[in-house]
């Protein structure tokens, strides 16, 4: 795969993770109807006007990194476009990279149209970080050759590695639920879920412990196995064990916005380093065919 792509590629991956964070400075500093309308930002405006203030600014930013991520979404399917028959793994995932972004782009709209509606928000951050897992697995599958891949890891392993990945996908949706009733809610005059958002914290935490005890349980038997997983499940936990940390600090501190702000962006990087793990379970049957090092891989060497 040529340079471009790979620059095209993790701009793609880098900017969907930041509009995560900028998504979530949008809604912790009440910033989500800075600008009532869309695609505009007030009606007869495209950009926020001076009686917005602050609030304005913050959300047409927000909005801005929206262009760029688009191109960047396009540039990758147009540079894999000629490779489309060879590798049409990357073709397909970066197909599905720019759908989701225009379809991100939609639900935004919706969520603006109809004034931060609670599960709209929540299902808008979670399409954030399915795209996030996906640009990830782009760039998994960009360091490796094409063709045949087989399974590299025990089946019993493979088998583990899911259920851990399903017991994170239930952590974050649970997650998204304790947020929508929390009292980030992107405007002062949303009105939230009305569930007690202290007992879903309780609830969420119950998958979050889980998935830190399989984790533990991932990268010990990739130690003892010395399985291709092994780095990549160390970060996992590593990531894993900071978000616990945060979890902690803005429960018993009566959720700041800076910790939200912060454990939203860990929920994306901690599905995303899953998805590598999962993606590492299998290899190209080739017995040459070694995948090149990503640049995070070769610069731990």
């Amino acid at each position: 795969m040529t340079r471009t792509l790979r620059i095209f590629a993790w701009a793609s991956f880098v900017l969907n993770v930041l509009i995560i964070a900028t998504g979530g400075a949008v809604r912790l500093t009440d910033s989500g109807l800075g600008c009532s309308d869309w695609p505009v930002c007030v009606p007869g405006s495209l950009i926020p006007t001076p009686e917005l203030g602050i609030h304005g600014v913050i959300e047409f930013a927000n909005r801005t990194i929206s262009g760029p991520l688009l191109l960047a979404a396009a540039g990758v399917l147009i540079l894999v476009w000629r490779h489309r028959r060879e590798r049409r793994d990357l073709f397909v995932l970066a197909v599905l990279v720019f759908v989701l972004v225009i379809v991100q782009a939609l639900v935004g709209a919706f969520v603006v149209w109809q004034e931060l509606a609670a599960a709209l928000v929540g299902f808008h951050y979670t399409v954030s970080v399915v795209i996030v897992c996906i640009a990830a697995a782009f760039l998994v599958r960009m360091y490796e050759p094409g063709g045949t891949r087989e399974l590299a890891v025990p089946k019993p392993f493979a088998m583990l590695t899911h259920i851990t990945s399903f017991v994170l996908a239930a952590t974050v949706v649970v997650g998204v639920f304790t947020t929508a009733s929390g009292p980030h809610s992107g405007d002062e005059d949303v009105i939230r879920t009305g569930v007690d958002a202290s007992v879903l914290a309780h609830v969420h935490s119950w998958p979050g412990y889980a998935l830190l005890a399989l984790t533990l349980v991932l990268v010990i038997a990739a130690w003892r196995l010395k399985l291709p997983t092994l780095r990549w499940s160390i970060a996992l936990l590593a990531i894993e064990l900071v978000q616990v940390g945060v979890g902690l600090y803005q429960a018993r501190s009566g959720l700041p916005a800076l910790a939200v702000g912060v454990h939203m962006v860990l929920a994306a990087l901690t599905a995303a380093t899953m998805t590598v793990v999962v993606m590492r379970l299998k290899r190209p049957v080739a017995a040459d065919a070694a995948p090149e090092p990503s640049p995070v891989e070769a610069s731990a060497r």
